[in-house]
């Protein structure tokens, strides 16, 4: 490895311990991602001096990720991994499986508490702080369904307007506000 694909996996395995995920998972991760072509089990093992069987259960969580797709070669028999190079997709990949692992079962657990009927004041009190972290967690959801399908060159954009999307609404509010405080037209064009 050069010193600077060294630097990038070395990297990417401290932040993978910081969100999550094995250290030799990111580590892994990073050395596909940045690899001009797919790698295979014993490229990994020799690249990273780690163990074969560390890299197969580390490539195996990968793929259960769906952050990198196996690959066969002509005339081989073992398998190569491959990342794909659209940074998009694994975003969107990476959300995806976010919110299955995690938003999913959260929302499905604060529904069935919901349910309950509360039977005491502080039963009551913890349902109403649940139902606004329900609220606040579906409406999330909600977006980032709405999101999932825009294109990525619409979702650069709308990410490029960053706070200005925000201004936008809060002019729209007011205009509505000023339309809403003259009261009723009266003359020839109402």
């Amino acid at each position: 490895m050069s010193p600077l694909v060294r630097s990038f996996v070395a990297h990417f395995g401290e932040m993978g311990s910081r969100w999550g995920i094995n250290r030799t998972v990111g580590q892994i991760y990073a050395l596909i991602y940045v690899s001009q072509r797919p790698l295979n089990a014993d490229e990994i093992t020799d690249a990273l001096q780690i163990s074969r069987s560390n890299v197969s259960m580390s490539l195996k969580e990968l793929q259960s990720w769906r952050l990198v797709q196996m690959r066969h070669q002509p005339g081989d028999r073992r398998d190569y991994f491959e990342a794909p190079a659209d940074t998009w997709e694994i975003f969107r990949r990476l959300a995806e499986e976010r919110r299955r692992r995690e938003v999913e079962p959260t929302l499905t657990m604060l529904r069935n508490a919901l349910l309950e009927v509360p039977t005491c004041e502080a039963d009551r009190h913890a349902q109403e702080r649940m139902r606004g972290m329900h609220e606040l967690i579906d409406m999330l959801s909600t977006w980032f369904d709405d999101v999932q399908h825009l294109d990525p060159r619409t979702l650069s954009q709308l990410m490029r307007m960053g706070s200005r999307v925000g201004r936008l609404l809060e002019l729209t509010s007011a205009l509505r506000g000023q339309g809403q405080s003259r009261g009723p037209e009266t003359g020839p064009g109402a």
